[in-house]
């Protein structure tokens, strides 16, 4: 009664209706029987501890118990006020601590704003370096100094702690329960820590209590740490609270690691069973950003009493609201979360090759309807598919696992096709393929001729725009080129055209050089002959051996006669005249 003013006024009030001994009971009394033997202890100077683990407890039951100064000089209410802003509130492992112990205490310690000030100073210290908090703990990083030494007979040696992570305070906050989780979430959101950061460590949350995230995610990037020196344990939660709750703490960002969580998400509460306004929320959110979400996380089994294997109509619902919100939303810093990279293709056309992947994904199950597989396919604008390969693929799988379907049904079902933004190889594949309908084969076939007629039309206007004046040349050109179908086949007709055009003038220039050259020849051959007949005559020979040949008529005659007769050597005249022949048949060819 000397210490507490509450037990001093409760015996004023009860010792006037009551003669002898009474009783009384304390209702609320925060932190239960520990705390209140703590104050006993205190009041009647057994030498109690105070520590990081009971303070707000005794704190707060100090409170209760109206312990102050006007009952006693320094009284228990001012040594644990003390003790918690000179020790706990400066040390991260003893804020961590305490804010664990509080939940036997959290109305008391919410009205003493010890709460507030306990989550103000971990959320200064998130954002501080934590080499300038001085702990002596090893389990943060590498204690080194500058010249190696690290302590030295307990005696810090200046080292500092080294953390290049910024996730290193992910693990000790996921021992909270969910409620000071949350507290603490939206307190470091109000002293603007970064989104990224607040949403690594929601996700680290949940993958500790949510076992369905790890089954199929990636860990995200940080070294699980121990936590020997805390001695703390997980906390027991309510999966279904913790998920609801989780959505609504989430930031209004997208990445692609975030939308494989909300996907995660999303699948879990499927199983958990989740309010509808939770479960519209995350479909809501995956659906604005559907273009960085990947096939295997569409791929959402049915956990109700649906026949189908997976929940077409949750992904039905997010490619509506896909196509019916605007994004919105900014990207997270690519050094925290991994996201796209490569933003500058269009998100309709991402989403269009999406969800063609994903119609032949669930195609194969036997129990889709016709009509949903139509819904699916035409959930998406006309214009978000440049090709329709992917919905043809989607269909021909669909009529192999339904070989039940009447011709009728596939007919209607191929409707969705546009057999003019199918490429040559789909019409190749589709005119041979038995399991269409006769109708749909034969449309195919009259789109790929026209594709025919059309590319060849193209390529012909090319040629002639090539061969034209340079000036028309071009506007021939620029004029054709839009007409040309933009088809694979015929594009690399089209070039190899022109390599041949240029093979064959490369070839015409180098006959023309080979003619010059054999002309030449020929000329150089004819002087040969000339000067080899004149030095074989008679006359020459005798006159070079000093002889003198007597002159006749008959020789007269034949001297005479020398220049219309045969030559020397006619063989070889007659050969080389063939030859000649011969390269002028074959170089008229060209």
């Amino acid at each position: 009664m000397s210490k507490c003013g509450k037990i001093a006024s409760i015996f004023e009030e009860l010792k006037s209706t009551h003669d002898k001994t009474f009783t009384t009971k304390l209702e609320e009394f925060p932190g239960g029987p520990d705390a209140f033997l703590f104050a006993a202890k205190f009041c009647y100077g057994i030498r109690v501890e105070f520590t990081a683990r009971n303070i707000i407890m005794v704190y707060c039951a100090a409170d209760f118990l109206e312990m102050t100064d006007e009952y006693g000089e320094d009284n228990l209410l001012l040594k644990s006020e003390n003790f918690l802003h000179k020790n706990v509130l400066r040390n991260w492992k003893d804020c961590i601590l305490a804010l664990q112990s509080c939940e036997s205490c959290m109305p008391r310690a919410e009205k003493l704003y010890i709460l507030k000030k306990c989550l103000n100073a971990v959320s200064m210290m998130v954002c501080t370096d934590p080499s300038l908090f001085g702990w002596p703990m090893m389990m943060y990083g590498s204690l080194q100094s500058p010249g190696g030494s690290i302590l030295w007979n307990g005696i810090n040696t200046g080292a500092r702690i080294r953390s290049a992570e910024s996730d290193w305070w992910f693990e000790d906050i996921s021992y909270f329960s969910v409620g000071l989780f949350e507290r603490l979430i939206k307190t470091m959101e109000g002293r603007g820590i970064r989104c990224e950061l607040l949403a690594g460590a929601i996700m680290y949350y949940a993958r500790k209590y949510l076992p369905g995230l790890g089954r199929w995610q990636s860990v995200l990037g940080g070294k699980a740490r121990t936590v020997a020196s805390f001695s703390l344990t997980p906390v027991a939660v309510d999966q279904k609270v913790l998920l609801e709750s989780i959505e609504m703490l989430l930031p209004k960002k997208k990445g692609k690691s975030f939308c494989r969580f909300l996907l995660g998400l999303l699948r879990v509460a499927s199983i958990l069973g989740v309010n509808q306004t939770c479960q519209d929320s995350l479909e809501r959110r995956i659906g604005m950003q559907l273009e960085l979400a990947s096939l295997d996380g569409l791929l959402i089994p049915s956990y109700s009493d649906s026949d189908t294997l997976y929940n077409t109509d949750c992904v039905e619902r997010i490619v509506h609201h896909f196509v019916s919100l605007e994004s919105g939303l900014t990207l997270f810093s690519p050094p925290s979360l991994d996201l796209e990279s490569s933003p500058s293709s269009e998100p309709l056309r991402k989403v269009a090759r999406l969800m063609d992947s994903y119609i032949a994904e669930v195609a194969s199950d036997v129990n889709l309807k016709p009509g949903k597989l139509r819904t699916l396919a035409e959930v998406l604008p006309e214009s978000s598919r440049p090709l329709h390969d992917g919905l043809y693929r989607a269909l021909d799988i669909y009529f192999k696992a339904h070989p039940w379907l009447s011709d009728g049904e596939k007919e209607k079902l191929c409707n969705i096709i546009d057999y003019q933004k199918l490429s040559v190889d789909a019409c190749a594949h589709a005119s041979q393929n038995e399991r269409l309908p006769l109708r749909v084969i034969l449309q195919v076939l009259f789109f790929e001729q026209m594709h025919l007629r059309m590319a060849l039309a193209g390529c012909l206007n090319v040629l002639e725009a090539e061969s034209a004046p340079t000036g028309q040349g071009e506007i021939a050109g620029n004029a054709t080129a839009g007409q040309i179908v933009q088809r694979d086949g015929w594009v690399t007709v089209v070039r190899e055209n022109r390599v041949l055009k240029v093979d064959m003038e490369k070839m015409r220039s180098r006959v023309g050089e080979l003619e010059e050259e054999f002309s030449k020849i020929k000329q150089e051959m004819k002087r040969v002959t000339k000067s080899h007949s004149s030095l074989s005559s008679p006359r020459v020979v005798a006159r070079k051996f000093g002889c003198k040949l007597l002159a006749k008529s008959s020789d007269a005659q034949t001297d005479v006669a020398g220049s219309t007769g045969p030559t020397p050597r006619p063989s070889v005249e007659q050969a080389c005249s063939s030859r000649n022949s011969r390269h002028r048949k074959s170089f008229s060819l060209f």
